[in-house]
């Protein structure tokens, strides 16, 4: 996802803290990794969770994209859990 200008909702510079996640993480994300699922529906703009992998470390990014203002918008960013997620963290577990 390339944009004019990148936006960190609150909410996604809460749990970046928490979760020891960087901003140039995330953009390594953005940059760099792989679409996992869409959220064309999501309102006011279709989402996206993105797979990225820092070092050893695998990431998952929600990212929501203004097409009109080319804006990316990070909702939030997490280590994905094993337990909840396929061994590529790619898939979700049912």
């Amino acid at each position: 996802m390339r944009a004019r200008q990148l936006i960190f909702r609150v909410h996604a510079i809460k749990r970046m803290f928490q979760r020891s996640i960087t901003i140039e993480q995330v953009r390594a994300v953005l940059e760099q990794g792989e679409v996992i699922e869409d959220y064309p529906d999501d309102t006011p703009y279709p989402s996206r969770l993105l797979l990225g992998w820092i070092d050893q470390r695998p990431l998952h990014v929600v990212a929501a994209y203004n097409a009109e203002q080319q804006q990316v918008i990070i909702i939030t960013a997490y280590e994905p859990e094993a337990e909840r997620w396929d061994r590529e963290f790619k898939r979700r577990k049912t």
